[in-house]
């Protein structure tokens, strides 16, 4: 095990940590772990602050900063500002840099970074990477936070593996030191040129997690080291994500498709521009048909949301699927027609209660179909049409009396469900739709109403009645007064149960017997 040493000049002092680092088998030595970097930065942070309130020494030793030539500031591709050193401005040697064995640290260094703040300490680092004996290059990183990090390299391997450097060694040689000014990410920096000294830079990301790897990605462009990029995108290939990574690493790889991102966007993009429609007809068929309680409970509830999410389409998407759900509740409503016949004729009421329980569950599946349509299309406002349709069931209204209430009772949910929607607002159906919507299938639910309090967990009493006496009170005044005096008669007969429909009742009452006075009273008064 080596040290890794972190010199730090402070007041006219130098004070050296030593920080463990491991030689890997391809003999370049890891730059620090996050832990141990973020830890030494920590302990750099609450020495300067416990030094704040002392008065400075009156004497100090400044950094001498020589006067050079103009520098070369141009990059490549996305990496920070560099500057190539020539000999006369080389960075001098730190005793301080990583090597096997320890020699003594310079009382003053000498190296030129960018001015840093008086308040914000100076916290220097030196990696050393392959054999430092033979290291012929100094590539110095200036980050955030006083952080200042120098790295003993090898101009050949750096030249070989990294378009970037190999661009600045061509253009002035020989180049002792380069400085990487303002780099975003030092750490990632360090770790990606250590890369460069791997034979399978994949191999070393193995156990890494996607956001590291996506640093490491964006420093690997930014220097052009292509071998990395290729390993990354592998690693992303391979590796699952979690939710709140699949938009990071769809938009950090969606531009490096000469490097091969092709595979990690197609698992979150289809090649069909269309849309699946093919695909969710499938699914909904599955969940319609399926005769598993639980399973198909959830997945409706599944499907719903995501439905949900997903509420919005474009190309003309929606007006698809809303056909789509349509097609579905008109092969349900065939479906619970042909039952409600199969069960209402003659020689079936003589046969036993096992023979027809098929019959009644299939009952209760279709409504329950149709209930979970029903949302599907009241969340996407295209819930007209369904109301319409339902209005116009007078067969199956009929036959409703003929079959025992405990199988017909969820086909009564359909109609209490019509009615919330349309006392919320929901859906706006036309007037005609509204009356016959009450002329066909109030009775059918008041008749169901013991067993929709009881029997249905789901039947909440106090929305449905809301709903009924809004959707009565939309109807013209007379209307009003047909449907409530025949509600009178039956819920002074029944009482609870029976809806209570008292607040709409109300409404009538003072639009019928007070609001024409009132009016009167009012035009008295303006003609006076």
């Amino acid at each position: 095990m080596a040290d890794l040493r972190v010199g730090r000049t402070e007041q006219g002092q130098t004070k050296i940590r030593n920080v463990p680092i491991a030689v890997t088998p391809e003999g370049f030595w890891c730059c620090p772990s996050p832990a141990v970097l973020q830890k030494t930065l920590k302990n750099h942070n609450h020495q300067s602050k416990s030094r704040v309130s002392s008065p400075l020494p009156s004497k100090t030793l400044p950094v001498q900063r020589a006067a050079t030539p103009p520098v070369d500031r141009r990059s490549h591709g996305t990496s920070p500002g560099t500057k190539v050193v020539s000999d006369e401005q080389r960075c001098p040697t730190d005793n301080a840099a990583a090597s096997v064995s320890p020699t003594k640290a310079p009382e003053r260094p000498l190296e030129r970074p960018p001015k840093p703040c008086p308040d914000t300490p100076q916290r220097k680092i030196s990696v050393g990477f392959g054999q430092p004996d033979t290291s012929d290059l100094k590539v110095v990183l200036f980050g955030k936070e006083g952080i200042y990090v120098r790295m003993s390299v090898h101009r050949n391997i750096l030249a070989e593996h990294s378009s970037f450097f190999a661009d600045k060694f061509s253009r002035q040689s020989p180049v002792p030191c380069v400085e990487i000014v303002d780099c975003e990410d030092v750490e990632i920096y360090v770790e990606t040129v250590g890369l460069m000294y791997c034979k399978e830079p994949k191999h070393r990301l193995i156990k890494q997690c996607v956001p590291r790897v996506l640093r490491i990605l964006k420093v690997a462009e930014s220097l052009g080291f292509h071998e990395c990029i290729k390993s990354c995108l592998d690693y992303l290939e391979a590796v699952p994500w979690v939710a709140d990574e699949e938009e990071k690493v769809v938009s950090s790889v969606k531009h490096l498709q000469s490097f091969g991102a092709s595979p990690i966007l197609k698992r979150v993009a289809s090649d069909i521009s269309n849309p699946p429609n093919d695909t969710l007809a499938h699914i909904m068929q599955l969940v319609l048909k399926s005769n598993e309680d639980r399973g198909r409970r959830e997945m409706k509830a599944l499907v719903l949301k995501l439905l949900k999410e997903n509420n919005v389409g474009t190309n003309g998407s929606v007006n698809i699927r809303i056909e789509l759900f349509y097609g579905s509740c008109r092969t349900c409503m065939e479906s619970l027609l042909h039952l409600f016949r199969q069960v209402s004729e003659p020689g079936l009421s003589d046969t036993s209660i096992d023979s027809k329980d098929p019959v009644m569950r299939q009952i209760a599946l279709e409504a329950d179909n149709l209930i979970w349509l029903l949302e599907i299309l009241i969340d996407r406002h295209a819930a007209d049409e369904f109301a319409t349709t339902w209005a116009s069931q007078h067969e199956l209204a009929e036959l409703h009396s003929k079959l025992p209430i405990m199988s017909r009772h969820l086909v009564s949910c359909i109609t209490s469900r019509l009615f919330v929607g349309i006392g919320r607002g929901e859906m706006l159906p036309s007037r005609e739709t509204r009356q016959l919507l009450l002329q066909i299938w109030l009775q059918p639910l008041i008749d169901d109403y013991t067993w929709l309090q009881h029997g249905c967990r789901s039947f909440d009493r106090t929305v449905v009645e809301e709903g009924i006496g809004q959707t009565i009170l939309t109807l013209p005044l007379e209307d009003q007064q047909s449907i409530l005096l025949s509600w009178l008669g039956r819920f002074l007969k029944v009482g609870d149960n029976c809806p209570n429909l008292q607040r709409a009742f109300e409404v009538w009452w003072r639009r019928t017997f007070i609001r024409p006075y009132a009016e009167q009273q009012g035009t008295n008064v303006m003609s006076d």
